[in-house]
C-alpha cells in the first residue's frame, strides 16, 4: 500500500486552497492510500473548530469543519511537531494529535510527499 504524507501550512479562512488542499487528502484516504496529515505553521489554526462561518467576514467556508471528518477517513491521529506542544491552540483541541520531529527519516518513511 502507498503511504503519503500531507503536509499543510495554509490557515483556516482565508483562502480556498486550504479547502481543496483538504477535500484531496480525505479523496487519496478513501480509496486506501495511508495518509498521514502535518499541520505546520497557520495550518494550526485549523484546530480550532470554535469558529463561526460569517458570510460577511469570511471569503470561504470553515476548512476546520473538514477537519472534524478525519476520524472518518482514518486520518487520525493528526501530526503536529513537538516545538508546537505548548501552545494553547494544539492543547485545547479535541482532535487526536501525535507529536514528531520532523526529519529526514521521517519524510523517506512515505512514498509520497504533499506539501500545501
Amino acid at each position: 500500500m502507498k503511504s503519503v504524507l500531507v503536509i499543510l501550512t495554509q490557515p483556516n479562512l482565508t483562502s480556498l486552497q486550504v479547502n481543496e488542499s483538504l477535500s484531496a487528502t480525505m479523496v487519496l484516504a478513501t480509496f486506501g492510500i495511508s495518509v498521514k496529515v502535518l499541520l505546520k505553521d497557520a495550518a494550526l489554526s485549523l484546530l480550532n473548530n470554535n469558529v463561526e462561518f460569517d458570510q460577511l467576514r469570511h471569503a470561504f467556508k470553515i476548512a476546520a469543519n473538514m477537519v472534524e471528518s478525519f476520524e472518518f477517513y482514518d486520518l487520525t491521529p493528526i501530526l503536529i511537531e513537538n516545538k508546537n506542544q505548548q501552545l494553547s491552540i494544539v492543547k485545547n483541541t479535541e482532535q487526536e494529535i501525535e507529536f514528531i520531529e520532523i526529519s529526514p527519516e521521517l519524510i523517506r518513511s512515505f512514498d509520497h510527499v504533499l506539501y500545501w
